[in-house]
């Protein structure tokens, strides 16, 4: 059997490509949309991708189970749990190739105790609501070579090593009220499903540290069954159904407001990608035509760069791991965007912004390029910045207002006097809700968010003015803290 982790650090997600070396055959589990890396692999490997799974219709990506489909013919398991609600609705909707019926994708859905082989190679449905309803498990057996028990399961948004996949998510992110407890209760029960799993099976889940989609992932990619039972807090919770349901819903982060996008397009069919966008590289001339407030201009220069002179209206992201959900939280999907970026991060920059289904990658900028249009004439944005103490002087002036985008627990634990709190991949569906007539401070922990956070601001036409050093310089300074 083959068997690989394909990771993506930036969304901290793990697809797995296991293969029947005797066959030939593999399958790809909880793809992303650029699945040409999958293919490349399977190939280096002497395998073929002829199936396509996912554990769950995802919010923090977007799926590549139907791009695999379309594009490789590869028969489609998924889940048929869950209630018509999570029921998936692209199936019947190929857009090319052939299928078992017209229009239809080679597929088959499953339910709790199905099982299918890929090769030689067997895989066994476990229904694990609770992080959502129609959530499965895949318990993997090697019958190729001569097992007669698994070798591990993969859990996708299940068990994550340290943690479990969180069950808030429909109400806090999808708008579904009052189902964070009921959707606890499942997670609860399916926690019981472990116990029939040998200790020595291996985790194999879907996230690592970093992703929204839990609130302590351990950074360790894969662990067993054994250890989790003996060392996951949350499995450890699970001993008390009162004390499970506080631990488990108690101090889960804000999620991304591009989560419920996520949810409803995988379950309505990604847009079939067909490859990667290759984005045009701009002159100085196109440049200086580029309207940053029709369509969306990303700089990804560091923040004195951007801050002392970009084109107006620019968002400020840079290519880092918050690269991703930062572009899916602040922009519309459709929206032209053009990178201002080093000609070598460009490829890495159009694979993350597709993943999260920002398809419209029209142009580049490289900086030397941005310079040379600023020294033609080419109008510059900059944002205004100040230190404590001069945040501290206006205080009490009725033109100011003080905005933390922090999470709300760091908030709670200490803040500006009067401050008003919106975590930052929350704040493009804040921005109503704050006024247009005051100058509004900005201020996260340490002046990193803030400044991702000032850039959005200003393109919506707010006066906006990051602080320096954030929150733990307010506090070096010795001014007020209010909890």
């Amino acid at each position: 059997m083959f068997f690989r982790m394909i990771y993506d650090d930036k969304l901290a997600q793990a697809a797995y490509l296991i293969g029947c070396q005797k066959t030939g055959e593999a399958i790809i589990i909880d793809p992303e949309r650029d699945i040409d890396r999958y293919v490349r692999l399977a190939e280096k490997e002497g395998l073929r991708i002829t199936a396509v799974a996912e554990t769950h219709i995802h919010a923090d990506y977007l799926s590549g189970v139907r791009e695999v489909a379309e594009r490789l013919d590869a028969m489609v398991y998924l889940s048929d749990e869950g209630g018509d609600d999570w029921k998936y609705q692209w199936l019947t909707k190929r857009t090319s190739g052939s299928g078992t019926d017209a229009g239809a994708y080679n597929h088959r859905l499953l339910h709790d105790g199905d099982m299918f082989k890929v090769g030689n190679i067997e895989f066994r449905v476990i229904h694990t609501p609770g992080h959502t309803p129609e959530h499965i498990c895949f318990v993997v057996t090697d019958r190729g070579g001569g097992a007669a028990e698994p070798m591990g399961i993969v859990t996708g948004d299940f068990v994550f090593v340290g943690d479990l996949g969180r069950p808030d998510l429909l109400e806090t992110a999808v708008g579904v009220a009052g189902t964070k407890e009921q959707s606890a209760r499942a997670l609860l029960k399916s926690t019981q499903r472990l116990e029939s799993l040998a200790d020595f099976m291996q985790v194999w889940p879907a996230h690592g540290a970093g992703s929204a989609c839990g609130k302590a992932l351990g950074a360790v990619p894969q662990s067993t069954i054994g250890y989790e039972k003996r060392f996951n807090p949350g499995l450890t919770a699970a001993k008390d159904e009162a004390g499970f349901l506080k631990f488990i819903l108690d101090g889960q982060p804000e999620p991304p407001s591009y989560f419920a996008r996520m949810k409803r397009e995988n379950r309505s069919g990604p847009a079939v990608l067909g490859g990667l966008p290759r984005p045009k590289p701009m002159s100085v001339d196109e440049t200086r035509s580029v309207d940053a407030r029709q369509a969306v201009v990303i700089d990804t220069r560091a923040w004195n760069a951007f801050r002392s002179g970009h084109i107006p209206g620019s968002l400020s992201i840079l290519p880092d791991a918050s690269f991703p959900t930062l572009a899916a939280s602040y922009i519309d999907p459709g929206t032209p965007i053009y990178l201002v970026i080093e000609e070598g991060k460009l490829e890495d920059a159009v694979r993350d912004l597709v993943r999260v289904g920002q398809d419209a990658v029209a142009g580049y900028i490289t900086p030397s390029i941005l310079a040379e249009a600023f020294a033609r004439g080419l109008k510059k944005g900059v944002v205004a910045e100040i230190d404590a103490a001069g945040a501290k002087a206006q205080m009490n002036s009725d033109g100011v207002m003080y905005l933390d985008v922090r999470r709300a627990d760091e908030f709670k634990a200490g803040h500006i006097p009067g401050s008003r709190n919106i975590v930052h991949t929350r704040l493009a569906e804040g921005l109503e809700g704050l006024p247009r007539n005051k100058k509004v401070i900005v201020n996260c922990r340490s002046g990193v968010r803030s400044a991702r956070a000032c850039a959005l601001l200003q393109r919506a036409g707010f006066d906006v003015v990051n602080l320096t050093g954030g929150f733990m310089a307010w506090e070096q300074s010795g001014a007020e803290v209010e909890k």
